[in-house]
């Protein structure tokens, strides 16, 4: 896809995005993706050879491979959001074998998904993309509903099934959060104990984050620190949705903040809102990468291009994307991977 396709995708807000120079967090500051990210921030840490090699593999595979940026495919909804609610609108998603198939052909550096769905395909597809297994999940049939992240396997069997990584869920915020981060941090050590690198789907969760028709719960001081507790837990990546707002600790009048904090460290821009989570993952050692969101339909594609240039602008990683590609047919679905893919790999969009 050309930059001008970009451009296009983009519509009224490109010049909004693509010229703005972040005047927050200098760049200068930043630890940002490229070819040699792996040697020079995990060099002086004290991630082991075989979990540098298990990064290296996740950085290796794909269209974007050996470029420091990530673009993987993440389907855990069929527990998540339910079997049936998320896989109705391609049913083909019921098969675990059209998952890897849409993270292979779709040039997705790798595939994040449940125990079963990687167990039933691994002889076939572990040598052939890196797995990474999503080791909790919010069961969705206790009623009434709670959310609430429960542990569905051990690390050994993710290192099992040849995973190069983990990837676990913590609510953070919500009642219990204290357990699952210590559960997290147990198995994030473990899965280093193994050589498996870690991912933290880093998400704040509570009724409480809610006020005046404002959901703070994508707050960007809110979600910032939660990607502070998640680096402190020795994630490797951070997984976090984009920030739509701020003032979340202010507005709800809790945690702690001083009002630098949305004055000289963020601005409205959503580029600037990013590069706050982007600072609070150790000024990028720690990759960010951003959610896709849920399915929209036809205005899909040109909302995954939106976050990605944001992502990317702002010192993120890349995008890990799921429902907007799966929930459309198989073709398509490649199509919308590719177009996040060429946002990272143009060149013309750099850092703001």
């Amino acid at each position: 896809m050309s930059y001008q396709k970009i451009i296009e995708y983009l519509g009224k807000d490109a010049d909004y995005l693509l010229k703005h120079t972040s005047k927050t967090i200098d760049k200068q500051l930043l630890h940002t993706p490229s070819p040699d990210a792996l040697d020079q921030v995990f060099q002086g840490s004290n991630r082991s050879i075989p979990v540098l090699r298990s990064l290296a593999a996740l950085h290796g595979h794909g269209r974007l491979a050996d470029t420091g940026f990530l673009s993987i495919l993440p389907i855990d909804q069929g527990i998540e959001h339910t079997a049936g609610a998320s896989f109705a609108k391609n049913p083909i998603y019921f098969d675990p074998e059209n998952i890897v198939r849409l993270a292979i052909e779709g040039g997705c550096n790798a595939v994040a998904t449940t125990f079963g769905n990687l167990a039933i395909v691994a002889r076939k597809y572990a040598h052939k993309i890196p797995f990474i297994v999503k080791i909790n999940h919010n069961e969705l049939l206790t009623y009434p509903t709670k959310y609430e992240q429960i542990m569905f396997g051990a690390v050994e069997d993710a290192w099992n099934l040849g995973a190069v990584a983990v990837g676990a869920t913590i609510y953070f915020g919500s009642e219990g959060s204290n357990r699952q981060i210590i559960e997290v941090a147990k198995a994030f050590e473990k899965a280093h104990e193994l050589g498996m690198a870690t991912i933290l789907w880093c998400y704040t969760r509570n009724n409480a984050f809610k006020k005046d028709g404002v959901n703070y719960e994508t707050a960007a001081d809110i979600t910032g620190q939660a990607n502070h507790l998640g680096v402190t837990i020795q994630a490797d990546v951070i997984k976090q949705k984009l920030p739509d707002s701020n003032g979340g600790f202010t507005a709800i009048d809790f945690s702690k903040s001083v009002p630098q904090m949305y004055t000289e460290l963020a601005t409205d821009h959503p580029i600037d809102l990013c590069r706050y989570q982007v600072a609070n993952c150790y000024m990028g050692r720690i990759g960010l990468i951003n959610s896709g969101g849920e399915s929209r339909g036809e205005s899909d594609l040109q909302e995954s291009v939106r976050t990605a240039v944001i992502n990317k602008r702002a010192g993120g990683m890349g995008l890990i994307l799921g429902r907007k590609a799966f929930q459309r047919p198989f073709d398509e679905g490649i199509k919308l991977l590719n177009a996040v893919q060429d946002v990272y790999l143009a060149k013309e969009i750099e850092l703001a």
